[in-house]
Order: C-alpha cells, then structure tokens, then sequence
C-alpha cells in the first residue's frame, strides 16, 4: 500500500471491459501508481482474471458481478476498498442511469469516487450530500482547473532540453498510452531519467505525475498547459527524456488531436500508433479510417519532424498475424514496426536511443 499515491480502488466497468469504451480500466489493470486495484466490475466477464483476460498476464484482479460482491470479497480477502473509480470512456465522456446507481451504492457504502466523465459527479447535489454524509471525497478528473491556474503558451519549452517523443495514432483508443508507459520503463531500464506527461483522465488514475486533461481545457490555454507540463517535468526532475502521450488522432473527424501536441511540446520524433485491423475510426461506423501512409506523410508535413517507429495495437489479430503485419508495414514504410505489448519495447527503446543520442550531439556541437 505504501507504493500508491491513494488507496485500495474497485473498477467499474459494467459491460464495457472487452470494448474500447473499457479503455480506462484497461489502463488501470495494467499499471497505476494511484491506486491497488483489487477487483473490476464487470458481469460480462467474471469467471476471468482481468490482467490475463486483457494481456494473457495475470494481476490477480478477479472481476465481479456487481459492487455489492466486489465490496464483500475484498473485506473477505482483509483489503477493503476505499475507491469506485469509474473505468469507462465512452464516446462524449456521458454518464449512463446504470453508472450513476453504482456511484450512489458506492458512497452509500462509504467509498471515495474518482471519474474521468465528462459528466461531472459533483454537479449531481444528490451525490455531493450523500459524500459530506458519509465523508468520502467526490473526484472529477476531467473538472477544468480554474482560468486563473491554467498556463498560456510562453515559448519556454525551447528551455528544455530533455529529449521528447510525441506517441501519436492513427486513431483514438488505440493504445497510446500504453505504449507511452512501456517506453518509460524502458527508457528507466537503461538507466535513464524518463517521465512521461499525460494528456488525458486515465493517466492521471494511472499516478502519472505531469498531466493535463487535454480535451476538456479551454482551447487559448491547450498549448499552454502542454508545454507547462513537459517544462515542468524537465524543471523538477531534470529528467532526461519526456514522453508525451497523444490524444485522438490528427485526422480523427471527432477527435483531431495531435496538432497543440505538435506545436507546443516540439517533439524530437514521432512514435506512431496503429491498429492494422481496423477500417473505420473507433466508434464512428462509416468514418473510413485514413491510410497510413497519408498519416504519416501528414504528421512529417506538419511537425517537420521524423515518424521513427511505429506502433502496433494486435486487436482481432492472432500473434502470427501480428507479426505479419508488422512485417508488412515495416517494407511499406521503411519504419521499424513493433508490438510493444507482444515483444516488449526493447526494440523500440534502441531505435529511440539511437535518435536521442544524434539530439545529444547536435547539442553538443552547438
């Protein structure tokens, strides 16, 4: 326990976990510095153990039926929990009757509720009192700072001179964040300094220390808090490399980030992110999904700076199939292509190295 920034936390995820709108409990069964994650919720899925279930890696973290199971078996096991952290993401971000009755069991129960909704919990006066009843803390992780903390673009991101990769996608909810939690390890594996700013809620649940809530900022300040935070890391840790997690996708019709990303954190290199399966964009059925070539040649075009890797998500392929894919992508492209969840992000990490230690050079020359 002394290891978490919080407490003992059930996830729910009623429904959701084997869809992308599960994507926040994803994150959380496979890392968080904030909580110890004792169980999920999710009828669907219970009889399965949710680390292996998602990765073949078990965490034991059994899923649940309903809170009320998940909230005796932790008692059972001597663990009771302190958190419901709510593990959806669903397009818009709404909070649907069925979770708001399991954030009123929740508190009635005397848990503390963290969310990342864009229905905020502490808007809703029934859960606000019930919370001063019972003396348990509401959080809304996608609440905006007040305009009076938020940061306004400087230009002192050209301070930094911790190395920087941008981990954008082709898509949203396509594993960005994972990859960017796998490079750090890998980065701390070889002896580095590596922090990582994330950009959305479900970073901030996993401890991240650096964060903004990206798509819930006011616009004039977008820029600002990116570079805020990438400055900040390399201030306070002296880190050598940030990481900084994407968010949408730059030709997402729904979700077109990437641009402020771009602009204000002025990344050395890209890492690219695709799901090699998928022809649509996620949760817009029609929306074909751009070509991977077109993104890449856009991301190079805007940002002038190199794609360097890209990154594979394996959803609806087979590990054989997997490896295919990134073979194939690999001779299309001429990029190294890689699995970071199948084959671990040594690879990945190595290429990175190789243009971190070209930015060090050059940095010493000038």
């Amino acid at each position: 326990m002394s290891s978490v920034l919080d407490g003992r936390a059930i996830v729910y995820c009623q429904d959701s976990f084997r869809t992308t709108n599960g994507k926040t409990a994803h994150g959380l069964v496979r890392k968080t510095r904030r909580y110890e994650v004792l169980s999920v919720i999710d009828r669907a899925c219970v009889g399965n153990e949710a680390g292996f279930l998602l990765d073949g890696v078990a965490k034991n973290i059994p899923f649940h039926p309903d809170l009320r199971t998940a909230i005796q078996e932790a008692k059972d096991r001597g663990l009771p929990a302190e958190y419901l952290v709510i593990g959806l993401a669903p397009d818009g971000g709404r909070m649907d009757s069925q979770t708001r009755q399991a954030v009123l069991e929740a508190l009635q129960a005397g848990l503390n509720v963290d969310a990342g909704l864009h229905d905020f919990l502490s808007d809703i006066p029934e859960f606000v009192e019930l919370a001063q009843q019972q003396n348990v803390r509401l959080r809304d992780v996608r609440k905006t700072p007040a305009r009076s903390e938020l940061h306004a673009f400087s230009g002192k991101i050209d301070e930094v001179d911790s190395f920087r990769v941008a981990v954008l996608g082709t898509d949203s909810a396509v594993g960005k964040r994972t990859t960017s939690w796998c490079l750090v390890d890998g980065f701390l594996d070889q002896g580095l300094r590596a922090e990582m700013v994330g950009t959305g809620q479900t970073a901030w649940m996993q401890g991240a220390r650096f964060s903004i809530i990206l798509d819930s900022l006011i616009n004039d300040f977008v820029a600002g808090e990116l570079e805020h935070a990438v400055w900040s890391a390399w201030r306070e840790t002296s880190c050598d490399v940030v990481v900084v997690e994407g968010q949408g996708s730059l030709m997402h019709p729904a979700y077109p980030g990437g641009f402020e990303i771009l602009a204000a954190t002025k990344p050395h290199v890209i890492v690219l992110q695709h799901a090699p399966a998928r022809t649509e964009y996620d949760g817009f059925p029609g929306q074909l999904l751009d070509p991977l070539a077109k993104q890449i040649e856009a991301l190079r075009l805007i940002s002038g700076k190199p794609v360097v890797a890209i990154t594979i998500n394996h959803e609806n392929l087979s590990p054989d199939e997997t490896r295919a894919a990134c073979a194939t992508i690999e001779r299309e492209t001429g990029i190294p292509t890689t699995d970071v969840l199948l084959e671990g992000p040594g690879r990945l990490v190595s290429v990175l190295m190789s243009h971190l230690n070209e930015v060090r050079d050059r940095g010493r020359r000038s």
